[in-house]
């Protein structure tokens, strides 16, 4: 005779279950206890889309991890709101917490449950399950869902046993009137009351003990009602009513399907994992190429500075130089003009007997420094034209010269973008989005 299986957990070795691994959002290429051929036949339901089986899922098909953050977020902000204030008013930063932080503690996470018939060696049709289990919880909803509420299912049967993976949400008001997830207030809120009523409350007397009894004589009474002829003591507690072999081989498929469910989470993790790896390739190749990027930038910079530094040079010294030559120029037969006008003014005899002489020397001296000019300016553009001298100037006017170019060319950029924002700036407009009730 087949056993009816439903138990409950919200997180295990690896910390609270991950819905992806319900709806298979994950790769299912390393799971070798799942078959893949089989996966398109899973069913899938949850509270805002109802039924799909894996391979019909439209484009807009929700995963449960969006599913259950929504209605996280739809059911808990007021409360999770008015709690971070609080935080923030009595200075505990710290302990603000976002909704994605919410539904993945362990706290407040939701509770799954796992439905089975039967196991590996003699099981229902899957179709009937789903009809069993669809029909539990309807029957779940109507007499709880005040306080608690289902909010996906997968029906899996490409693992050896076809089983469902259910998760609900208990939540009841807190001090303030704000729904929060808690699921003691919440059982008590729906009436239920204490296995061992002279007892105080603890592990193993609390009203979640009376609640799963509730429903999982639901589950066996929707059994029944199928035509589904099974033992219907639970394997807890039941081990008085059970041979020895038989209650052994019933804790060692409890043990499987916790295995299993371990497994599925490392499958997601390790998915995780490898999706964050590449993201991280991917962030570090972005920063690679925009490092690159700015290095081109900066040797384009550089080799602009370099080119106008080196036809700045270049002009300076044929215009400078010249200047320089003709100036001095200019002064020596200034002070020679001079000269001469003494010497032929004076009134002095020597000086006059003399001075025809000196006057002619003096315009042979004359004549013979604008030739010196010349050969001076020739040396002087040598020197400062040659390879060594160039360099070194060359280097020491761009250093100078660098953070005033990069400056303007900066500004530049801004003035341009600022044209191309004025350019580009329509006025936007807010569009509504209608939530998924």
């Amino acid at each position: 005779m087949m056993r009816a299986t439903r138990h409950n957990g919200r997180s295990g070795a690896h910390g609270t279950y991950n819905p992806k691994h319900n709806d298979r959002e994950f790769d299912l290429d390393n799971a070798v206890d799942i078959n893949s051929e089989m996966t398109p036949n899973n069913i899938y339901w949850n509270c805002y889309q109802g039924f799909t089986f894996h391979k019909d899922r439209p484009d807009d098909w929700m995963s449960f991890k969006d599913v259950e953050l929504l209605f996280y977020k739809q059911q808990f902000t007021g409360w999770l709101d008015a709690q971070n204030e609080r935080h923030r008013k009595e200075g505990h930063k710290k302990r603000i917490k976002t909704m994605e932080e919410v539904v993945t503690n362990k706290k407040w996470c939701p509770e799954e449950t796992i439905y089975q018939i039967g196991n590996i060696d003699g099981t229902v049709d899957y179709k009937e399950l789903a009809m069993v289990v669809a029909e539990t919880m309807q029957e779940i909803d109507k007499r709880f869902g005040e306080y608690c509420r289902t909010m996906d299912w997968g029906l899996h049967i490409d693992e050896k046993t076809p089983h469902i993976h259910e998760r609900h949400v208990f939540f009841a008001p807190d001090e303030y009137g704000f729904d929060m997830p808690q699921q003691e207030e919440a059982c008590r809120r729906m009436g239920l009351e204490l296995p061992d009523k002279g007892s105080e409350p603890g592990r193993y007397n609390n009203r979640k003990m009376t609640f799963d009894k509730e429903c999982r004589a639901i589950f066996l009474e929707k059994c029944k009602e199928h035509g589904i002829d099974l033992e219907v003591e639970p394997i807890y507690g039941g081990k008085k009513y059970q041979e020895k072999q038989e209650f052994i081989t019933s804790q060692i498929n409890m043990k499987n399907q916790n295995v299993q469910i371990e497994n599925g989470q490392l499958l997601i993790d390790n998915s995780i994992l490898i999706e964050e790896r590449n993201d991280l390739k991917k962030e570090i190749k972005e920063l690679d190429d925009e490092k690159l990027q700015k290095e081109l930038q900066l040797e384009e910079v550089d080799v602009f500075i370099n080119d106008v530094t080196e036809i700045a040079y270049d002009k300076a010294c044929e215009t400078i130089i010249d200047e320089i030559a003709e100036n001095i120029r200019k002064e020596e037969t200034k002070e020679i003009t001079k000269l001469k006008a003494e010497i032929t003014e004076s009134d002095n005899l020597i000086t006059k007997a003399l001075g025809r002489f000196a006057v002619e020397q003096l315009d042979k001296l004359q004549k013979r420094l604008s030739g010196i000019k010349t050969r001076v300016v020739e040396s002087l553009k040598r020197s400062f034209t040659s390879t060594t001298k160039k360099e070194h100037l060359l280097n020491k006017i761009a250093e100078a010269a660098r953070p005033s170019l990069i400056e303007i060319l900066n500004k530049k950029k801004e003035e341009i973008a600022k044209e191309k924002a004025k350019e580009l700036d329509v006025p936007s407009r807010k569009r509504k989005h209608e939530q998924c009730l």
